[in-house]
């Protein structure tokens, strides 16, 4: 029977009435079918509907959460429960109350997320900063709209966005917020989607509207000029290279340093860092320090303890006597978190479709839009008029003969025939009709009627100007940049980031040389490790190990020397002899998966000696397939410790070896076979994860059990076991070929 296609793959869909309320026989539906009416529509969704941010700026959860408020006069009224307007917003929002609380928390000022915060908040937001300064319930708390929110829904009644009907179709809502400044730029949003991910950083506001001024003024504008670096409500300082910024403002990708911000208290020998960057928290920052501390590379801190309270952020870290705090603090940003990189990625939802953006591409796209917003505006506005100029004509008709509209209606004998009756008598629509005979008894004089007639002079004036607006371009461009000029002088503050450019920051210190001398490493089977110098191993006895537990591998190398430990669960952690103690060969020694900070359950299985990464590791796998990937994969540009995915997890791992040149192996099967296999015949591949090719042919019910290097082994006639092609068989293991104990190499 031949084998399916993979796309030809199927699953099995249960029509048992008792579980699906179906009836009928099982019914095999090809995977693809299942991914296209499944898979896709809910990837869509979380695209579309939920992770990445639109051109106002907001995610449909912000952007619902707003409105909410604004319906319930919070613009202007006092504050009101937190829990209301959460209860509030789950009619146009259905995935529950605590999302829709973590949205506004992030929103608040409270919680400083936002450089400019939409949400006027008061009690415990917790703290954007804090990884474990929990927020209070929403029933503790209170908000109302920030006063910016004003901009944000100034042209939301004059048609300047479209509507829609909200998830069950009760009710109304914005499907955009007709905001008057470039919010996408200055509220920093990030989201992840199915397959893709946004992650925009803010900028300062009065820097974006200078730039969408000049913008909108030379569409050629140097952006980097006016938009010096982006902001970030946390502080902090930012290593700002032009040229990165202006790749980063071309591609909309890359990333920026921040770092810390600090002060030294001389009398008390003590550091206060009181901004950190907005990628990280404080207890990230206090856990690394501490694991420094612990391992002995930061040698020069007493004590390090978080003094954050009402005031705001306070790291406070004492000192040993004598250091230096400066170069402790260049130390420390090497290190840790307290100097970190903020990713940018500007992907932005433009008519439904995610486009990573520049910020030229940004501003291109918000001045359309805005552009829209405000003929739709302008054309609301003149229609209204255009109404009302019609009305105020047919009153104007009316002005010739009072006497003759109120002996028209007088002399009518039922009601319906009073619009019709002045219709004729005075040659006006109905709509005008309508109107005249609305008018109030009171009103029928002919001060009343003179004074709205005068009106119409004005009217037709205001008209023509509307109408001119619409017909050039350069008057609406003219109306933006009048409100980006007022939205500047009313809301824009400093920057609270500070820019630091490359000649001015200090020439980073060396790294502190490693002492490097020659050592041995053993690796136990249980995972124990050990450093031991030759000095040492000379007037050690035996190898210590623990019960039931015996020697892995063993090297000698130097003590700067760097290693890969790979595990059971397809990772490597990446780190150096020098970071482990020295020991005795009578002491058990480092026990990795603590040391090195694995998951639960996970186990060494092989170290390799990274040297200046060049060879190989093969990996061979017990269906037969041998992957043979470039040591230089492994390496990192960053200080990285772990890496995901060093092999492939398809099938089980029967050996892994460290190849620094190619040479010929002898793999075992358990029918038994052999086959001799040079590792040149084999081609790198690029991924760490590859399957691999098969190199050897197994029967179903055997598998690979067993590899060696073929010099190692007791073959007396290797030729029996090459061959010219792979994948191959192998021949069947003579007695003789079997009788030498083989070497595994796991």
């Amino acid at each position: 029977m031949a084998k399916k296609k993979p796309e030809e793959k199927t699953v099995r869909r249960s029509m048992d009435p008792n579980v699906m309320g179906l009836r009928g026989a099982v019914v095999d539906q090809p995977i693809t079918v299942t991914l296209d009416e499944n898979y896709m529509p809910y990837a869509m969704s979380v695209i579309v509907s939920r992770a990445i941010p639109e051109i106002d700026g907001f995610k449909p959860a912000h952007r619902k959460l707003l409105y909410t408020m604004y319906k319930m006069g919070l613009l202007t009224g006092s504050r009101t429960k937190s829990a209301n307007i959460v209860g509030q917003t789950m009619r146009l929002n259905p995935h529950g109350d605590a999302a829709i609380y973590e949205t506004m928390v992030r929103l608040s000022k409270g919680n400083e997320a936002l450089l400019h915060p939409f949400v006027d908040s008061k009690g415990n937001f917790g703290k954007v900063y804090s990884r474990d300064m929990a927020y209070a319930a929403s029933r503790y708390t209170e908000a109302k709209l920030a006063p910016i929110c004003a901009e944000l829904f100034r042209d939301l009644d004059c048609d300047a966005v479209d509507f829609v009907d909200n998830y069950d179709n009760t009710m109304k809502e914005p499907s955009l917020l007709p905001t008057t400044f470039p919010n996408v730029l200055v509220s920093a949003n990030q989201g992840i989607a199915v397959g893709m991910a946004s992650q925009i950083c803010g900028f300062n506001l009065g820097e974006v509207c200078d730039t969408t001024i000049a913008y909108l003024k030379n569409p050629a504008h140097d952006i980097a000029s006016t938009l010096l670096a982006p902001d970030f409500p946390t502080g902090g300082q930012i290593l700002c290279d032009g040229d990165e910024l202006r790749e980063i403002y071309r591609t909309g990708r890359g990333g920026v340093k921040v770092r810390s911000r600090y002060r030294y208290d001389k009398k008390e020998n003590l550091i206060e860092v009181y901004e950190i960057p907005y990628s990280t928290s404080i207890e990230a920052i206090l856990d690394k320090v501490a694991e420094l501390v612990k391992a002995g590379k930061v040698k020069e801190i007493n004590d390090m303890r978080d003094e954050s309270d009402l005031s705001g952020l306070k790291l406070a870290i004492d000192l040993k006597r004598g250091v230096d705090p400066d170069k402790l603090m260049a130390k420390l940003f090497r290190l840790t978190p307290l100097q970190d990189t903020v990713s940018c990625n500007f992907n932005i939802l433009i008519a439904g479709q995610p486009r990573v953006l520049g910020v030229d591409g940004i501003l291109e796209e918000w001045t359309a839009w805005r552009t829209e917003c405000v003929k739709r505006r302008v054309y609301f506005v003149l229609k209204k008029k255009q109404d009302k100029l019609h009305l105020l004509q047919g009153l104007k008709r009316i002005l010739l003969d009072i006497d003759k509209a109120i002996r028209t209606i007088r002399e009518t004998e039922e009601e319906a025939e009073v619009i019709p009756n002045l219709m004729i008598a005075f040659g006006i629509d109905q709509v005008q009709a309508e109107y005249v005979a609305e008018i109030k008894l009171r009103n029928i004089n002919k001060e009343y009627i003179l004074k709205r007639v005068a009106e119409t002079a004005s009217l037709a004036d205001e008209i023509a100007d509307l109408e001119d607006t619409l017909a050039k371009p350069a008057r609406i461009r003219r109306i933006i940049i009048d409100e980006l000029t007022e939205v500047r002088k009313k809301y824009a503050v400093p920057r609270r980031t500070e820019i630091v450019y490359g000649h001015e920051l200090p020439e980073e210190p060396e790294e502190e040389p490693v002492d490097d001398y020659p050592v041995h490493l053993f690796l136990s089977r249980e995972g124990y490790f050990k450093k031991i110098t030759p000095q040492s191993l000379r007037m050690s006895g035996e190898q210590k190990f623990k019960e039931g537990d015996a020697l892995r591998q063993s090297f000698d190398t130097t003590n700067a020397a760097e290693l890969l430990f790979f595990t059971d669960r397809q990772q490597v952690y990446k780190t150096r002899a020098s970071e482990f103690g020295e020991t005795k060969a009578s002491a058990l020694g480092d026990y990795l998966p603590a040391r090195l900070g694995m998951d639960e359950g996970e186990n060494v299985i092989y170290l390799a000696l990274a040297g200046d990464y060049s060879g190989f590791m093969l990996f061979l796998f017990e269906n037969g397939k041998a992957a043979k990937v470039p040591l230089s994969a492994y390496a990192t540009t960053s200080n990285r410790r772990r890496l995901t995915g060093a092999y492939s997890d398809k099938a089980p791992l029967t050996a892994m070896l460290a190849l620094r040149e190619d040479t010929e192996l002898a793999l075992y099967t358990s029918e038994p076979r052999c086959l001799l296999m040079h590792t040149a015949s084999l081609t790198p591949k690029a991924t760490r994860s590859t399957q691999g090719v098969a190199v050897m042919t197994i029967k179903p019910k055997y598998r690979l059990e067993r590899v060696a290097p073929a010099a190692e082994t007791g073959i007396t006639n290797p030729a029996r076991y090459r061959t010219r092609t792979l994948p191959a068989a192998g021949a069947l293991l003579k007695a003789e070929d079997s009788d030498e104990k083989q070497l595994e190499l796991l």
